[in-house]
């Protein structure tokens, strides 16, 4: 989920090296209806400035297509776009920076797990790009953007895979640094550096993503660090439906991820404090895969702290490998470990609860 920072960075990447491309060719009226038209029939401009030095923009809004979570894709009330003037008569595009102020976007994960952003400019985009006409990397526009800045922005993110109607996730307060970044190809290293609150139910966590990422192929390495975070609002990655819910508690993670040529290699701790569970659900009753029990009385023995070991590994192209089931194994499998339960163990004990339930 936290990757979708990401996502957003180089949505917004490729959406405003289109709006910079057209304001160094097009003036005054003429321009506003060009950056209208390559945006698509669903954006909205409130203004464009020229200036000696600069372009900008200010209330883009791209609306959500028809069956979209929300009203709106992007909102962005300001975009401040920095041309390097001594590359205007080039055949190719230097930016030395955009700054994007109160930037809004909303993120969707489908049902089968497609990660959906800014559908009328990006997959519409991908589209042409695909057709008999499309440019080849050599011939098409080179656009170099040295650094993309966003300033207290805000995401949702809707997530379609893990329950209906779809999850909602809440990022404000998000500043986003990514350097170096070369369209269309997007073949090289760029530089990250995220920050954003996570919004929770009874208290607000914080989020830092840094590294680099090449966006062709998602080759990565990242770290990730979460600290406060409400575990209500990350439930529904953690448990099952089935499962009982959590009543209070807050998670710290580290992660060390790295991809490479689509596989994903990422060690990682999940600390969880004061978890409280929600009361019911009988002697069958579990939180992650384990007896609700055998968690409350094992949390109440470490004082009400944990940490939990965990790797995720596998292929991104393998059918098989899905990252949320993962993720919920292997935090559990971290779960039972730091409780010092075994496996064998814990079917011990499950037998003999069985055994109670039928007087033997």
């Amino acid at each position: 989920m936290f990757k979708r920072l990401l996502l957003w960075a180089l949505g917004l990447a490729m959406l405003l090296a289109i709006a910079a491309i057209i304001g160094l060719h097009f003036a005054g009226g003429a321009l506003q209806a060009k950056v209208v038209e390559a945006l698509g029939p669903d954006s909205e401009i409130g203004e464009i400035k020229l200036g000696w030095s600069a372009i900008e923009v200010t209330n883009l809004r791209i609306k959500g297509p028809k069956g979209w979570p929300t009203d709106d894709a992007l909102r962005a009330e300001r975009i401040i776009i920095e041309p390097d003037v001594r590359a205007l008569l080039s055949a190719n595009i230097h930016i030395h920076k955009i700054t994007v102020q109160g930037a809004y976007l909303s993120i969707w994960r489908t049902a089968n797990g497609k990660v959906r952003l800014l559908p009328s400019l990006l997959e519409r985009a991908k589209t042409a790009a695909s057709g008999d006409n499309a440019s080849s990397p050599s011939t098409a526009l080179q656009v170099v953007i040295d650094r993309i800045a966003l300033e207290h922005g805000a995401v949702d993110s809707y997530d379609s895979s893990i329950r209906r109607p779809a999850h909602k996730l809440q990022l404000t307060d998000a500043n986003i640094k990514l350097d170096d970044l070369h369209l269309p190809a997007l073949n090289n290293k760029s530089e990250l550096d995220a920050t954003a609150t996570i919004k929770g139910t009874r208290r607000d966590g914080s989020a830092k993503i840094g590294g680099w990422m090449i966006f062709a192929d998602q080759d990565s390495d990242l770290t990730t660090t979460l600290r406060g975070v409400d575990l209500i609002s990350l439930q529904p990655y953690l448990i099952k439906a089935s499962e009982t819910g959590v009543k209070h508690g807050t998670m710290d993670l580290d992660l060390k991820s790295a991809i490479a040529k689509r596989h994903l290699h990422a060690p990682g701790t999940i600390t969880l404090t004061d978890l409280e569970l929600t009361a019911g659900g009988g002697a069958w009753s579990t939180f992650m895969g384990m007896p609700r029990d055998v968690v409350i009385n094992g949390m109440k023995d470490q004082s009400g702290k944990i940490a939990l070991k965990f790797t995720l590994d596998g292929n991104l192209d393998d059918p098989h490998f899905s990252l949320n089931e993962n993720m919920t194994k292997r935090i559990g499998a971290g779960l039972a470990e730091g409780l010092g339960v075994s496996v064998k163990g814990l079917a011990e004990g499950v037998g003999k609860t069985i055994g109670k339930l039928f007087g033997q």
